[in-house]
């Protein structure tokens, strides 16, 4: 049996290709994107569709509220008994989505203690503040001022520990065996995809779905690109198209720290390069690599 895991950035076609790999290796899914956990949250997060699916199973989507507290720690345990199962009926999966964290918790040696997120929130620091605060401990961090819930994991781990978590940390053991296969895209072209895709959301319903989420009062749906924007905009804080170009400036900065991570955390990603006028190409060339190993 096969375990082929999927990375790349957001609108790559991580989602297609993982299908057509499902289809092929008469496999099923295993979701890795910590926005798709969310029962509330569809089309933001551009979540798979039943049409889409095309009779794959998928496993791990629509699994909790923005109401519950999921933690990593969490998703690592409900993974891994999904993928342990599959693996004793010897069936062939494919694990696609773009939260890092979440695949490396999946697959390697990672251990979330309980007590991790039980500590100081950090409340009264602003962003710039708490960055100073964890460059007085370690100058050399690569945490960026706006990846507040990193600073205050640091902050915590070193008030916890006295130990630093460094750069990189974590190329871990693996727990499985497992393939890595990459998706990329020539940096224009994916923005203009990106920006395409916000548009057609707009005409999908996404103010429609965000304004919901606001009225129901769910705060989380604030974390998530473009769920964020919008509830500015409800508050009267922006203008509507203002809030839009806010969420197609925010998403192509995303999927440019999501290529970063991604570099930084695997070492044996095989990237294939994505042709968006003719997509079933690349799935061939994935096919082969995979038929070659």
């Amino acid at each position: 049996m096969k375990i082929v895991v999927i990375l790349g950035p957001t609108g790559v076609g991580k989602t297609k290709l993982s299908i057509a790999l499902a289809k092929t290796l008469k496999g099923e899914i295993i979701n890795a994107d910590g926005t798709q956990l969310f029962k509330e949250a569809n089309i933001g997060t551009a979540k798979v569709t039943k049409e889409e699916m095309d009779g794959v199973v998928h496993h791990m989507l629509d699994i909790v509220s923005l109401k519950d507290n999921y933690t990593v720690k969490d998703y690592q345990s409900d993974a891994r008994i999904i993928l342990d199962s599959l693996i004793k009926e010897n069936k062939n999966v494919v694990i696609v989505g773009g939260t890092g964290l979440y695949i490396k918790a999946h697959l390697n040696d990672n251990i979330f203690r309980e007590e991790e997120g039980k500590y100081d929130s950090y409340d009264e620091l602003t962003n710039e503040e708490l960055k100073e605060k964890v460059n007085s401990i370690y100058e050399g961090n690569d945490i960026h001022q706006n990846n507040r819930k990193r600073l205050i994991r640091f902050l915590n781990h070193y008030n916890k520990t006295v130990e630093i978590i460094k750069n990189n940390e974590g190329k871990d053991t693996r727990v499985y065996d497992f393939t890595l296969i990459g998706l990329t895209a020539p940096k224009e072209e994916l923005y203009e995809y990106l920006n395409k895709r916000v548009e057609i959301m707009m005409c999908d319903g996404f103010i429609e779905e965000a304004r919901n989420l606001y009225n129901e009062g769910l705060t989380k749906a604030e974390n998530l690109i473009g769920y964020k924007e919008f509830i500015e905009y409800f508050k009267g804080n922006m203008e509507l198209v203002d809030a839009v170009e806010s969420i197609k400036r925010r998403t192509r900065k995303y999927a440019k720290r999501q290529y970063t991570w991604i570099n930084n955390q695997f070492e044996d990603v095989k990237w294939f390069e994505i042709n968006y006028k003719n997509f079933d190409e690349t799935i061939k060339k994935v096919e082969d690599y995979l038929n070659s190993l």
